[in-house]
């Protein structure tokens, strides 16, 4: 009988180089969020890949950064992390980029002792002059990883890919039931998925500020009922997203709940309120309280 491999495969990178993309084509579920915009990632999210003789394990990461305020330390902490418990470690970038935002992490990285596989991203986008050049100059700065050209948007190299991080994961039972998909509770979906409609709807620095709390979730046979508060750190930023007689506010939640609605495959009826939380990106208490800890 074919033995049972299991392990944690953890996607690093810069922001905005398609990490979050890369899980969901591997998991085949949305669940990080993928805008235009930079740091969209926030948390460390699992997403479990099940198969009879396998449990893949991927986990996104928010994009290396040099911090600016707490929020962003602890969001580097969970870059830290996925350092720790890697049993494969995925280092993303995309073409025409020449290394980390923090160089401590890519002398992680060339003195790691786990399988290193460097995904070469967006390549749609490239020559293949381009790429070789680029091939080569990653061979170069990581001589011991193993170097994938991919498009994670197209899906392009992707299975292949895949089928290389199963032969690598070690000979291990499964970590978590076969029939999860992802560490994390339906509220924090719920959260992620109004934190996207925030990123797409509003500019410069609003998206950055909020933070979002689901208060409620009921769920019933036929709907969800949904009460979640969207916090802003200034008056002038609640006015903003609340928009002239509430319609900005409105066409979030409108969107949160047709995404909602297509994620939980039920139907969702969804209340949204905007408070003030005076900084709370740069506090330790309030960092805890929304799991950055």
């Amino acid at each position: 009988m074919e033995k049972h491999k299991a392990g944690y495969v953890n996607i690093i990178g810069n922001p905005n180089v398609g990490k979050s993309t890369l899980m969901n084509a591997f998991v085949g579920e949305k669940l990080s969020i993928i805008t235009a915009k930079a740091q969209t990632t926030r948390h460390r999210i699992l997403g479990i890949v099940n198969g009879e003789n396998f449990q893949m394990i991927l986990s996104d990461t928010p994009g290396i950064i040099k911090p600016a305020y707490q929020l962003q330390d602890s969001m580097m902490n969970f870059v830290k992390s996925a350092f720790e418990d890697a049993d494969i470690l995925i280092y993303m970038v995309e073409i025409g980029e020449k290394g980390l935002k923090d160089e401590a992490f890519l002398s992680r990285l060339e003195n790691s002792k786990i399988p290193v596989l460097l995904l070469l991203n967006k390549i749609d986008t490239s020559t293949q002059e381009t790429l070789e050049s680029q091939v080569q100059y990653w061979q170069e700065q990581l001589p011991r990883a193993e170097i994938h050209p991919i498009s994670a948007l197209t899906k392009f190299n992707v299975k292949p890919v895949f089928n290389r991080i199963l032969e690598l994961l070690p000979e291990a039972p499964a970590y978590f039931p076969k029939d999860q998909l992802t560490d994390k509770p339906e509220r924090f979906f719920v959260n992620e998925i109004i934190r996207e409609k925030i990123l797409e709807h509003y500019k410069k620095e609003i998206p950055y500020s909020v933070e979002i709390e689901t208060e409620e979730f009921l769920e019933d046979e036929d709907i969800i009922r949904i009460r979640a508060v969207i916090m802003v750190e200034r008056d002038s930023q609640k006015g903003i997203i609340i928009g002239h007689k509430g319609n900005a506010l409105k066409r979030v939640g409108i969107a949160a709940r047709k995404d909602l609605e297509k994620f939980f495959d039920k139907q969702v009826h969804i209340e949204l309120f905007v408070k003030v939380n005076k900084n709370w990106r740069s506090s330790a208490r309030q960092l805890r309280r929304f799991g950055y800890d």
